[in-house]
């Protein structure tokens, strides 16, 4: 089963995010390549795989039979016709590796990475040959539950690469969005750290405990954003006027808001105390079946969110 001209994806690196992104892939009915050069990453993968398998939705034909492995990542992505690399988040790894993946790729094979902060541009410095079909292509985590997918160009990307990575994404299920500048951190990390920069604050200055401050986003805004994005939740907010009377109305003190919000620094008793705060607030329950239960939870809400058009 093709998707955008895709039949076979090489996933390079086979740590949480590879094994994620390569049961997706299977799940829709695509064959998948992937590439670890650390001992036992063959086992490790076909046995997250099969676990995994019970709680994806494959389509006619779909199988994990169809995940082939390579030790060598230029044997990976020689017959590949999309490459997800999932390596270390550093600079000099990506170049090398990135000039395996130029060499041994066919020329107009994508080279997308995954990768949560560095810059495109950065990254494509490592292939010579063919920096124009280098993008970042970020999933949110896992890959396999949730459809983001943050499409970043670098300054020598084409733009039929981009083109053909957010086609590529979207016939696979995902939610992908294409960014205009490259950032560090992209732009749903950048928004995860703004409201970790608040919440570590408001634990730090002891306005309230890691419990409480789960509680107000699980249990509050976090419900609303799971549906609609912060500007459509503000504009419903807003009644009959909308975002326009928001703004008006509550511009004014939420610009004194912002003015007052914490400055922190992670330093190691701040640090002691979050993490004593998590185990607290989880009191031994097990962190894979917490997950599994978050995913179960994932999955009813994106079923339910696929059912209604919403934007």
């Amino acid at each position: 089963m093709s998707a955008a001209g895709v039949d076979r994806v090489a996933v390079v690196g086979t740590g949480v995010i590879g094994i994620s992104w390569a049961a997706h892939f299977l799940a829709r009915g695509l064959d998948v390549v992937a590439t670890d050069p650390s001992p036992g990453a063959e086992e490790r993968l076909r046995a997250e795989v099969a676990a995994l398998w019970p709680t994806l939705a494959p389509v006619d034909g779909a199988t994990p039979e169809r995940l082939a492995f390579t030790a060598d990542p230029a044997e990976a992505v020689a017959d590949a016709d999309f490459v997800q690399e999932n390596g270390p988040e550093r600079e000099d790894v990506k170049h090398e590796l990135f000039a395996v993946l130029d060499k041994a790729a066919r020329p107009d094979v994508v080279l997308a990475s995954s990768s949560s902060g560095l810059l495109a541009s950065a990254i494509a410095r490592g292939c010579p040959a063919h920096p124009e079909r280098v993008v970042i292509g970020h999933p949110f985590n896992p890959p396999h539950v949730i459809p983001l997918v943050e499409v970043v160009p670098g300054e020598r990307t084409a733009e039929e690469a981009v083109t053909r990575a957010l086609a590529f994404y979207t016939a696979v299920g995902k939610k992908p969005i294409r960014l205009r500048q490259e950032l560090p951190g992209h732009v749903a990390n950048r928004l995860q750290a703004a409201l970790w920069q608040e919440a570590y604050s408001l634990v730090e200055r002891g306005v309230a405990s890691v419990a409480d401050i789960d509680t107000a986003i699980s249990h509050g805004p976090g419900l609303r954003w799971a549906v609609l994005g912060p500007f459509a939740n503000q504009h419903l907010s807003g009644g009959p006027g909308g975002i326009a009377h928001v703004l008006e109305h509550l511009g004014p003190p939420t610009e004194r808001w912002w003015r007052d919000l914490g400055q922190v620094t992670l330093t190691p008793e701040l640090v002691a105390t979050l993490v004593a705060g998590v185990d607290a607030e989880l009191a031994g329950t097990d962190p894979a079946e917490l997950a599994a239960r978050r995913d179960a939870v994932l999955h009813t809400l994106l079923d339910a969110k696929g059912r209604t058009e919403l934007p």
